[in-house]
């Protein structure tokens, strides 16, 4: 099945905010109940466990992904871990939310671009459910500026570019229905936005979907890092793991050590 660049709502600038911050917050709620990020603790610790200050800086957090979760069982493994929030939209009652569930938890109330990561910013830049949101040419510039600024980086996708994965979209406004009650912080106008006048569920479904099409596959996240210059300085590692009864397919570059 060949990739397809279609739109997604939330991408778009004139999309509300709240209609947005709506669908990341159900983003968030799903993937910190299902632990959907588990199969990647090891290669994480591992490469937090590289760095003088272990600290993760994530790119495009929508509602704060499935953080809570994964922060926890991070931190078993790297007891000083810091995570920064960031995103092109951010979503500041989310982040500060999630910033109430656990201490070391940072975000920045400004607009980062995944592209051009300012300087400071430096640490592991992780990327849970957005490298499709970006044509090949700008997600190549993501592993570039990656690499030129030194820093490792770990894309994970939960989703797949198959009629499975697309199948299981389709029930995502059912899943909707049924979480919205359990997302916190609780908002009248998610009540509203999802029974009264259903448009989160059927925008999460068209995203979801279209979510599917886009989602690179292990062969087209392997040409991507063959057009970044300086891709030898690198490791490497390009795969697809089983997550319950789905899959993940992850991209993450280190640097190498001297050694090496």
């Amino acid at each position: 099945m060949a990739r397809i660049h279609l739109f997604e709502f939330e991408d778009l600038p004139w999309f509300p905010g709240l209609l947005r911050n709506y669908m990341t917050d159900f983003l968030q709620f799903l993937s910190n109940r299902t632990g959907m990020y588990a199969p990647m603790v090891p290669a994480l610790s591992a490469m937090l466990g590289r760095l003088e200050e272990p600290r993760i800086i994530d790119l495009g957090s929508g509602g704060g992904g499935g953080l809570i979760r994964l922060n926890a069982e991070l931190r078993r493994e790297v007891p000083g871990l810091e995570i920064r929030l960031t995103d092109r939209y951010p979503n500041v009652e989310a982040f500060r939310y999630t910033q109430s569930k656990a201490d070391n938890f940072t975000y920045s109330t400004v607009p980062v671009d995944a592209r051009e990561v300012p300087v400071e910013l430096r640490g592991l830049r992780t990327l849970f459910l957005s490298l499709h949101h970006f044509r090949p040419q700008d997600a190549r510039q993501i592993l570039r500026d990656a690499v030129a600024d030194g820093q490792p980086i770990a894309v994970i996708e939960a989703q797949e570019r198959s009629v499975p994965s697309i199948l299981a979209m389709l029930f995502s406004p059912l899943s909707v229905l049924i979480a919205t009650p359990f997302i916190r912080p609780f908002r009248w106008g998610r009540l509203l936005f999802t029974y009264l006048i259903p448009l989160v569920p059927l925008f999460v479904l068209w995203d979801g979907v279209v979510s599917s099409l886009r989602t690179y596959s292990v062969p087209e996240m392997e040409a991507l890092i063959a057009g970044v210059e300086g891709k030898d300085r690198y490791n490497w590692d390009v795969g697809r793991r089983r997550a319950g009864p789905g899959a993940i397919l992850y991209l993450i570059g280190s640097p190498k050590l001297r050694e090496e």
